[in-house]
C-alpha cells in the first residue's frame, strides 16, 4: 500500500526501526507481490454506476471505478444517512439539506436535561472540492443561555477511526451504544461537562459519506461546514456564538484537518472559532508506517489506507488482489474494533501492494504530503498533547505540529503526558477541556511557544 518513511519540511523522523520487515529471506517483495496475485484471483468486480456521485468515476479506468465502487461503505437503511441528495451543486456549502429531531430518543443519552437533539445533512465539499453531504447532530441544553452574548458551542470531533456509517456518532444518538460506538470518545464525558456549563455541543460525522477514515481533508471541510449548518439553522440564536473543538486520535486528525483549512475554506468562522484543543495526534502518516506496520496495530493501519483510498482512488489502483478483496468485503463497513483483528498475524502492510517498496514509494511521499498538509496555518490557537510512552502514534508527530505552528505564529501549548495512546487520552483530558472552557468564555489563549 501506500503509507511509509519519509518526511516534509520541518518534520524530524525519531530513531524507530525500519517499517519495512519485508518477505522471507531470499524471496524480493515485488516476487512476493506478483506471487499473491498468481495465487489470489483478481476479484469479479460489478461495473460502477456511471452516474454515482458517491463514487465518481471521472478520469477512473472501468477496472479501477469498478473497484471504487466495491470498496464504498454499504448503505444502513436510513435514508437520511444514506441518500445522496440532488441539488448540490446549486448549494453553497453548510446549507441546510434536510433536518430530523431526535430529542425524543437522544436525549435520554445526554444524561442532563437537553431542549432539543437535532441532526442537520448539509452540504459540502469532498477532497477534490467536489459537492458532497455531510450529518452533525446538534444538542442544545435547557434553559436561556445567561452568559455574555450568544450561547457557544463545543465541537466535539470523536475518535470515529471506521470504515462502516453505522460506527458514526450520528447512529449512536438514533440507536443507542452498541459495539459500533468508539466507546474512547464517549467516556470522556464532553458532551455532558458542556451541557452543564449551558453550551450548546455540536457532535460531527467527520468521515463523510464515503466514511474516509484518516482522510483529513475531508474531516475539515465536514467539520467547518457544520459549524456553517448550525450558524445557518439559528441565525438569530447561535450566528455570532464562540464555537471551539476538541479531538482525541482519529478526532485530531479531523480537528487538526478543519483549523488548517480554515482561513482558505472558510474565512468568515476565523473570528468565531476560538481555540481547537487535540490530543494523540497522528498527524504525519510517514511516522505511522514505522508504528503501526507488520504488528499488532497493522489492521487499523490498514484501515486508515483503506479509507483515504475512497477518496484518493491512486490508493486503490496499487492494491493488489488480495487488498482488493479485503476493500470489497463486508470488512469495509464495519468499525475498528473488527477490521482491527487482521493484526494480530503481524503483516506489513507492504505485501498488499502491487508496487516496489511501496512505504517509499512517489505515491506514498505524495499522501504523506497532502494529508500532513505541509506549511497550513492553523487559524486559531492550539492545544496539543500527547502520551509520552506512545508507541503506535508517536509523540514526535504532535511535537512536529507544535513547532511548525510555532514558527508560523499561532499561540500554541504543548503538554507531555504520562501514557501511551489509550491511557493518555484520559491523562491529557482534563487540562485540554479546561483549556478550551477558557477560550469559550473569551479569555485570552496562552502562548509557550
Amino acid at each position: 500500500m501506500v503509507l511509509g518513511p519519509g518526511a516534509g519540511p520541518g518534520f524530524a523522523q525519531p530513531a524507530l526501526p525500519t517499517p519495512n520487515p519485508g518477505p522471507p529471506p531470499g524471496i524480493s517483495l515485488p516476487d512476493f507481490q506478483k506471487w499473491i496475485d498468481e495465487v489470489v484471483p483478481h476479484p469479479a468486480l460489478a461495473p460502477a454506476a456511471p452516474d454515482s456521485p458517491l463514487v465518481d468515476t471521472a478520469d477512473l479506468t472501468p477496472e479501477l471505478a469498478a473497484l471504487r465502487s466495491a470498496a464504498m461503505p454499504a448503505a444502513i437503511g436510513d435514508p437520511f444517512v444514506d441518500d445522496w441528495p440532488d441539488g448540490l451543486d446549486a448549494l453553497d456549502n453548510g446549507a441546510i439539506v434536510e433536518t430530523r429531531d431526535i430529542t425524543a430518543f437522544a436525549g435520554g443519552e445526554m444524561v442532563l436535561p437537553v431542549r432539543q437533539v437535532l441532526q442537520l445533512k448539509y452540504r459540502t465539499s469532498d477532497s477534490q472540492d467536489k459537492p458532497s453531504y455531510a450529518i452533525a447532530s446538534l444538542v442544545l441544553p435547557a434553559g436561556d443561555w445567561t452568559g455574555p452574548g450568544e450561547r457557544p458551542i463545543v465541537v466535539n470531533n470523536l475518535p470515529i477511526d471506521a470504515l462502516g456509517r453505522k460506527c458514526n456518532p450520528s447512529y449512536t444518538l438514533t440507536h443507542g451504544i452498541t459495539r459500533a460506538a468508539e466507546l474512547t470518545g464517549y467516556l470522556q464525558p464532553t458532551t455532558q461537562l458542556a451541557l452543564a456549563r449551558g453550551y450548546g455541543v455540536l457532535i460531527t460525522d467527520h468521515e463523510g459519506p464515503r466514511m474516509a477514515y484518516a482522510e483529513p481533508v475531508v474531516a475539515g471541510h465536514a467539520i467547518l461546514d457544520a459549524i456553517r449548518a448550525v450558524r445557518n439553522q439559528y441565525p438569530d440564536e447561535l450566528s455570532d456564538s464562540r464555537f471551539g473543538m476538541i479531538g482525541y486520535s482519529g478526532g485530531a486528525i479531523a480537528t487538526n484537518g478543519a483549523v488548517k483549512l480554515m482561513d482558505s475554506y472558510a474565512p468568515e468562522l476565523d473570528n468565531l472559532v476560538v481555540g481547537a484543543a487535540m490530543g494523540g495526534v497522528p498527524a504525519d502518516f510517514s511516522l505511522l508506517a514505522h508504528s503501526m506496520n507488520a504488528n499488532l496495530a497493522s489492521g487499523v493501519f490498514m484501515g486508515a489506507v483503506f479509507g483515504i483510498g475512497r477518496e484518493r482512488p491512486e490508493i486503490l489502483a496499487a492494491m493488489n488482489n488480495l487488498a482488493q478483496w479485503v476493500a470489497t468485503s463486508s470488512i469495509n463497513s464495519e468499525c475498528s474494533e473488527t477490521f482491527a483483528t487482521p493484526g494480530a498475524l503481524l503483516l506489513p502492510i507492504d505485501v498488499l501492494s502491487n508496487i516496489p517498496d511501496p512505504l517509499d514509494s512517489p505515491l506514498a511521499h505524495q499522501i504523506y504530503s497532502v494529508t500532513r498538509m505541509d506549511g497550513m496555518k492553523s487559524a486559531v490557537p492550539l492545544y496539543i498533547f500527547n502520551g509520552d510512552q506512545e508507541f503506535w502514534v508517536p509523540a514526535v508527530g504532535a511535537e512536529n505540529l507544535y513547532n511548525e505552528q510555532c514558527a508560523l505564529g499561532v499561540r500554541a501549548v504543548y503538554r507531555h503526558v504520562l501514557g501511551e495512546h489509550f491511557i493518555a487520552a484520559f491523562t491529557g483530558y482534563p487540562e485540554s477541556l479546561a483549556w478550551l472552557d477558557q477560550r469559550l468564555q473569551g479569555i485570552p489563549a496562552p502562548d509557550e511557544c
